[in-house]
């Protein structure tokens, strides 16, 4: 099943790419960019007509897969699994009626995450806050938008999380939820047509520490409460989207409370359909 990419070649130029299993095809350089092939009619078929000739076919080695996002904003929803929302009650006592509310009301939460500067890309770092106590990180689909608010692709989202802060205060969301290295998303994107269906995608994070397993859970997508069309329908009712948009549509996943993550440990999320993305975890110095 071929998906767009980017890759970060061995002179360091990055294009885009399509990924076939283990092989990659660049395209040739100044062709369409990733998000002119994603907001075409015929992504992968455009793509097809623009690969490097010179360059051929390359094994996956030859070349670094990084963050498949050029200019669009990164937003993200919250509450959308019963996971979430009973996770979201435990962390703040006082806001608990306001997530239990958010949970079934028609209006769903949306934020802010990040800008396309800000995004980690595969085996690249994510962040834990060094004024945070309880961190985690929080594996989602990721639904991949056009400026006309059409669904194209999916890809996998890292929504990292400072559960502690949050729960002080439902206002100190954006710090929670905002700073560098906080958003990691890849590894390719999956064309809609290519995307199983919600009953048979499984997300799944796994969390390594030392070389031990220290974390593992799993959900499928279709538990959870919103479809994508609501979702995308709230993200553009009042905001363009000039770029396209990330939407990281929520977690169904979430640690036991006594659970944080520490400097060193590797986070990967896999997504049926789309594959693995891995980050390892740190602090700023």
């Amino acid at each position: 099943m071929p998906q767009l990419c980017k890759v970060r070649l061995e002179s360091g130029e990055i294009r885009p790419a399509i990924l076939d299993g283990d092989k990659l095809q660049p395209l040739a350089a100044g062709r369409p960019t990733l998000t002119d092939l994603l907001h075409g009619a015929d992504p992968l078929g455009q793509a097809r007509k623009h690969v490097d000739a010179a360059l051929g076919v390359l094994p996956l080695h030859r070349a670094m897969l990084v963050a498949p996002i050029d200019q669009q904003e990164v937003w993200a929803a919250g509450v959308t699994y019963k996971r979430s929302e009973e996770a979201r009650k435990r962390e703040s006592v006082g806001a608990a009626q306001f997530y239990d509310l958010v949970y079934s009301a028609a209006r769903p939460e949306l934020f802010f995450k990040s800008p396309a500067w800000r995004v980690s890309g595969p085996g690249e770092r994510v962040h834990i806050r060094r004024d945070a106590r309880w961190s985690v990180p929080e594996p989602e689909l990721a639904l991949v938008i056009s400026p006309e608010l059409k669904l194209v692709g999916f890809t996998i989202g890292n929504d990292m999380s400072s559960r502690d802060i949050e729960g002080e205060n439902p206002l100190y969301l954006p710090q929670a939820k905002f700073y560098d290295h906080a958003c990691a998303l890849g590894p390719a994107i999956t064309l809609v047509a290519d995307m199983p269906a919600p009953d048979a995608a499984v997300i799944r994070v796994t969390i390594e520490r030392g070389g031990a397993k220290v974390f593992e859970g799993d959900t499928k997508v279709s538990a959870i409460k919103r479809s994508f069309e609501e979702l995308i329908g709230w993200l553009g009712r009042e905001t363009s989207f000039p770029h396209g948009a990330i939407l990281l549509t929520g977690t169904g996943i979430v640690p036991a409370d006594t659970f944080t993550l520490a400097v060193g440990d590797i986070v990967h999320i896999d997504v049926t359909g789309i594959g693995r993305l891995t980050n390892v975890v740190q602090q700023r110095a």
